[in-house]
């Protein structure tokens, strides 16, 4: 069987773009069931302690965080609740690991053990995730181009809905889809030029670099204005 190293993933004719996603939605979860560690115990409330009150090794995950994994919209600090436990701790990992390069998290997920780094990715991952506010946002052009994005993506560049992958709404599709809707959108457009520049490459198949090269910062500021309060029946206000 030939390999395929692109996201057309050898689509032909009678392969829709949609299947082609789907394809590798699997591979995906099949990889990581297969290659991924023994999993070591997790303690939710150790995960809490370490989430409220840290370590004397790493701050509260809190702090930055929000205090109920919320996360800061003005400071682009992410949302953490209601996340798949598994994308949680992959990305500590990665942060470790160097595969996600930031100044902050760096060290500090340097500093925690296997154990820790499951702990604090099962209670996060049993919190509430995002849930629409009562205010539908207001109508604007460019919040109409993410709505398109998000919702349909632009066939003409070949980049995929986001929520082909991340579930209607964004809501993500455990275990390895993070919740889209509801980030922050600094957080949002953050990630996606890193995917666009390498500075996050923890990707599997390279998939959101392949998306992310195909975008423009109009569109990235789009997608993450969209995404950050998402307007889920399809209109502004």
């Amino acid at each position: 069987m030939r390999t395929c190293r692109s996201l057309r993933l050898c689509a032909s004719p009678a392969t829709s773009w949609a299947d082609s996603l789907r394809i590798l939605a699997t591979i995906v979860v099949i990889a990581w069931a297969t290659m991924r560690a023994p999993p070591v115990h997790a303690d939710r409330l150790a995960g809490a302690a370490l989430a409220q009150k840290g370590s004397k090794a790493v701050p509260a995950c809190m702090v930055c965080h929000g205090a109920n994994g919320e996360g800061q919209t003005a400071s682009g600090f992410p949302r953490l609740a209601g996340q798949p436990e598994a994308y949680l701790l992959k990305q500590l990992q990665a942060f470790a690991g160097g595969q996600r390069k930031n100044p902050q998290m760096a060290p500090i997920a340097g500093a925690l053990d296997a154990r820790q780094m499951r702990d604090a990715a099962e209670y996060y991952a049993s919190l509430p995730g995002w849930q629409p506010h009562g205010q539908t946002p207001s109508a604007s052009p460019q919040y109409e181009l993410g709505r398109r994005l998000s919702t349909a993506g632009n066939w003409s560049k070949e980049v995929p809905a986001c929520f082909a992958c991340h579930g209607p709404g964004g809501a993500g599709v455990p275990p390895h889809f993070p919740a889209l809707a509801g980030q922050p959108s600094a957080y949002t457009r953050r990630q996606m030029k890193a995917w666009q520049t390498a500075g996050r490459t923890n990707d599997p198949q390279g998939l959101m670099k392949s998306v992310a090269e195909k975008m423009t910062d109009a569109e990235f500021d789009a997608v993450s204005l969209y995404l950050e309060n998402p307007s889920l029946d399809g209109k502004g206000k």
